[in-house]
This record gives structure tokens, C-alpha cells and sequence, in this order.
């Protein structure tokens, strides 16, 4: 069973260990993928859970609160990422004033030892944690050799030749290249939110709205061709406009998308909306009258650009939250198996898809760090790292874990 959690401290929640990753993950692109799947493949080699660690709010808003620095995924759906990723719990930690000022050993002995029993504890390229970012992947193996758990990080990812990244994919969605965030992301960037009342102004010009509020500064502004994931089978043509709507003064970010030829109530569904092509920029117009022109314009372009262009996004059993399950990157992490091994079902002549080879390893013979083939639970070869304190949390014989 999945389980959330908030708090940083408290009891024990793992007492027989866990994999632990660590990240952001703002938009939950390919390069998180591969640092997810990665815990998850050593977590059933150790026979332990994984555990996807993250914050809300994500410390830059902390930091900023007056001009946060635009959002890409809303906590319900970074949750249903990381579980779709092969997390098998996820914690969302409040990052407030306390957490701010905790230091990364005090952070490493309440969060990772004492609340999850960590065994291993992975990170991405150039992630800081600690009060004013003063842990790293050094001290986080130092603290690793005193607590007992091994820590590494995984390499950058590329994609033909192209670093990804969360600032990236920001960039390429304000500048509309859809098709491009898509590839970085490894699927089609949508928001996904609950259906509210508006003041439902768009039904008396003639163009009823389904409106989602978006609780961050978005990424995006503007009037979209988008698809409508959630109202039927198939996905649904639309135009969006998200931003404030200065024509008639709002404030708050809100999505409001407009269903062609839709006949119904969607008040209170949950609904994903997919980008797929930039119109043009918000605008004030001089009333309503020549903002419902646009909106005819708007609406007929939308069509056009959505009869050539269909959804990338999969839709049933096989997505969480939108998301793709697929398991194609591979993953160069120190110690893991060397450069030029691919993933099960890759082709090993695609290489459109690599990673930089892992940085070297503090000792390139810890075991702790390697890709073993993946199992129900571990046997007692894959007990706590030989050269390493015993871990607290640990049975070295690893029973519990095979019950």
C-alpha cells in the first residue's frame, strides 16, 4: 500500500529501510524518471520500499513568495508521477521556516535515518539540501559512512544531445514549442485540476468555459489549441486561455477551456487539459464585444490546428495522472553497470536517448550502489554495505523482508 507523508519527523516509518530519492521534480521530465526508476530497481534488489522525497511548497516559492518562479506540476500530480514512476510511497515534506533553517546533517539524522531508515539515498546532478544548500552528494556520502546507508547520484540525462531540465522545459513552454517540452518530458505537458464555478461571463458571450484553478505562478500564459482528457472515452477538441484574463480584471490564475460543440455539466470532474499549440498572448481588448471577435477567431484556429494535430497523451490503464509508465531510460549511475548499458526492450543502437557517464565513484568497488537484477526481496548478500556501519533500522538477515 502507497503511503503519503508530510512531516520530516515523527516515528519510524519504514523500521526494515527504504531507497530513498530526492528531488524537486517540477514537471517530472525524463531525468527524474530515471533517478525514480533507478531507487525502485535497488529497492526490490534490497527487498525494501522506495521512497520519492520532494517538498511543498518547492523551497524557491518559500523563498520568494512575492514573485515565485513559475510552476510546472501541482502536488496531486507530482504525487501520481512519482507513484507511476515506481515509487512505492512518496513524501511531500512542509518546506517552511524551520525546515529552511535545519541543517543537512540535522536533516539527514531526523528525515533519512530516524523517520525512513534509508538504506540507500539517491539524488540528481548538482542537488543541495540543508540550510543555505550546504549539504551535497560529499557530505551526503560522509553522513552515509556515519549512519549507515549508501549514497549516490545519478547522471544528467540527454535527449539527442540536450540537456534536460526543468528551467529548460519552462523555457521551451513559454516560447510554445509543445512538441519539443513533449520530448524532454516524455510525454505531452497538460494540468489537471477539478472543475469549478466561474462567473460563467464566457456563457453569455457564447463560450461556456470549463475553468481550473491553478494554486501556483503557471508556467504558461496565453490562448491555447488544447485537448480535453476526462469528459469521454476520447479526448475532447477545445480552446484554452490561461493567465488572468485582463479584460475583465482578474487576478488569480485560472484555465478556462472551452469544449467545441460540448452539450453538459462538468462542475466538480476532474479534467486534463493538453497544450499543443500556442495562439497568441493574453491581451486586453476594449470590451466585450471585441473580445467575443477573438474568441470566434481564437476557436476557429484552435480547430484548424487540432484537425492536424492529434493527442500524444495515453489515456486509461496503462497512465497515472497522464503520465507514461515506461520503463526505456537507462540509467548510468555511479556504480552501475558501465556506459552503454541499455534498459530491458531498448535498442542499443538509440543514441538518441544517453546520459553522461556517472561521475566516479568515492570507491568504485561499493557494491551498495550497483544495478542488480531486480527481485521480490533480497537475500542476505544484499544486507547493509560490508564496509559500512551496521544501519539502525536494518536486519541484516533481511527475514522481515522476505515474509
Amino acid at each position: 500500500m502507497s503511503r503519503l507523508f508530510r512531516d520530516v519527523e515523527g516515528g519510524t516509518l519504514f523500521p526494515h529501510g527504504s531507497v530513498v530519492c530526492i528531488g524537486a521534480f517540477d514537471g517530472l521530465h525524463l531525468g527524474h524518471r530515471a533517478l525514480v526508476q533507478h531507487a525502485a530497481d535497488r529497492a526490490r534488489a534490497l527487498g525494501v520500499p522506495a521512497v520519492a522525497l520532494s517538498f511543498e511548497p518547492l523551497p524557491r516559492e518559500f523563498f520568494a513568495p512575492a514573485a515565485p518562479p513559475p510552476r510546472l506540476t501541482l502536488a496531486r500530480a507530482k504525487i501520481e508521477g512519482l507513484l507511476g514512476f515506481g515509487a512505492d510511497s512518496v513524501g511531500l515534506i512542509r518546506f517552511d521556516g524551520r525546515l529552511s533553517a535545519m541543517s543537512a546533517e540535522d536533516f539527514v539524522r531526523l528525515a533519512l535515518v530516524g523517520r525512513l531508515c534509508a538504506r540507500e539515498v539517491w539524488i540528481g546532478p548538482e542537488f543541495r539540501f540543508g540550510h543555505r544548500r550546504g549539504g551535497d552528494i560529499a557530505l551526503l556520502r560522509t553522513l552515509g559512512e556515519q549512519h549507515g546507508f549508501a549514497a549516490g547520484e545519478i547522471a544528467p540525462v540527454h535527449l539527442h544531445g540536450e540537456r534536460i531540465s526543468a528551467t529548460r522545459i519552462r523555457e521551451l513552454l513559454v516560447a510554445g514549442e509543445f512538441a519539443h517540452a513533449a520530448d524532454l518530458l516524455g510525454r505531452p505537458y497538460a494540468i489537471g485540476g477539478r472543475v469549478v464555478r466561474g462567473k460563467q461571463l464566457g456563457r453569455t458571450l457564447g463560450y461556456p468555459t470549463a475553468n481550473l484553478r491553478f494554486s501556483r505562478t503557471p508556467a504558461l500564459s496565453g490562448i491555447y489549441a488544447t485537448w480535453v482528457h476526462g469528459v469521454a472515452a476520447q479526448p475532447w477538441p477545445s480552446v484554452s486561455s490561461f493567465g488572468t484574463r485582463p479584460t475583465v480584471a482578474g487576478v488569480e490564475p485560472l484555465l478556462e477551456a472551452h469544449l467545441f460543440d460540448f452539450q453538459g455539466d462538468l462542475y466538480g470532474r476532474h479534467l486534463e487539459v493538453e497544450f499543443v499549440a500556442k495562439l497568441r498572448n493574453e491581451e486586453k481588448f476594449d470590451g466585450l464585444e471585441a473580445l467575443t471577435v477573438q474568441m470566434h477567431r481564437d476557436a476557429e484556429q484552435a480547430r484548424a490546428v487540432l484537425q492536424g494535430s492529434p493527442s500524444r497523451m495515453l489515456v486509461g490503464a496503462e497512465c497515472m495522472g497522464g503520465l507514461q509508465q515506461a520503463r526505456d531510460v537507462s540509467v548510468h549511475a555511479e556504480g552501475s553497470p558501465a556506459q552503454g548499458a541499455v534498459a530491458p526492450g531498448a535498442d542499443p543502437n538509440d543514441a538518441s536517448l544517453s546520459q553522461q557517464p556517472a561521475r566516479p565513484s568515492a570507491d568504485s568497488n561499493d557494491a551498495s550502489r550497483s544495478q542488480r537484477p531486480a527481485r521480490p526481496c533480497a537475500d542476505s548478500n544484499d544486507a547493509i554495505p560490508s564496509q559500512q556501519p551496521a544501519h539502525p533500522c536494518a536486519d541484516s538477515s533481511m527475514k522481515a523482508a522476505q515474509r
